[in-house]
């Protein structure tokens, strides 16, 4: 199984960034602003990027510490079965986030693409928190022209 790891120093405490991970109106300022459902454990996350997008369970909370998510539903269907996982950490000056996003069935373009784009949302992230303004979708940077 293939894996998409990324580990961002952000300036910010983990309670802002946990809250951004977890509410509809967090999400909505770095990743899509189009996000709907964001709440406790079982919940199920509607990420919108135009006229569709995934859904994700929410399957662990760890106030300050961890989000985790489980892939619902068929769309993208390279995403089936997949996690993600954000870890938060405080250090002196700043909160680490390491993220992953594990169990792909294979290694190809579209991991490669997806990898990219996450990188430019944990850039969005980290810009949300640090000065009051995200790049979500559809103001993200494109990587391609397909986007």
């Amino acid at each position: 199984m293939a894996e998409i790891r990324h580990r961002v120093g952000i300036q910010g405490s983990t309670s802002d960034i946990y809250r951004m991970l977890t509410t509809d109106a967090g999400l909505s300022q770095w990743w899509t602003s189009d996000t709907s459902g964001a709440g406790d454990v079982g919940s199920v996350i509607d990420f919108r990027f135009g006229n569709d997008g995934p859904r994700f369970e929410v399957t662990e909370l760890v106030p300050e510490r961890l989000v985790r998510w489980r892939h619902y539903g068929e769309m993208p269907p390279a995403w089936m079965g997949t996690e993600i996982l954000f870890e938060l950490q405080q250090q002196e000056k700043q909160t680490i986030v390491n993220f992953s996003h594990s169990n792909w069935r294979q290694a190809d373009e579209f991991l490669a693409h997806c990898s990219t784009k996450w990188g430019v949302f944990m850039m969005s992230l980290k810009s949300s928190i640090e000065t009051g303004r995200g790049q979500p979708y559809p103001d993200d940077v494109h990587i391609d022209f397909d986007e």
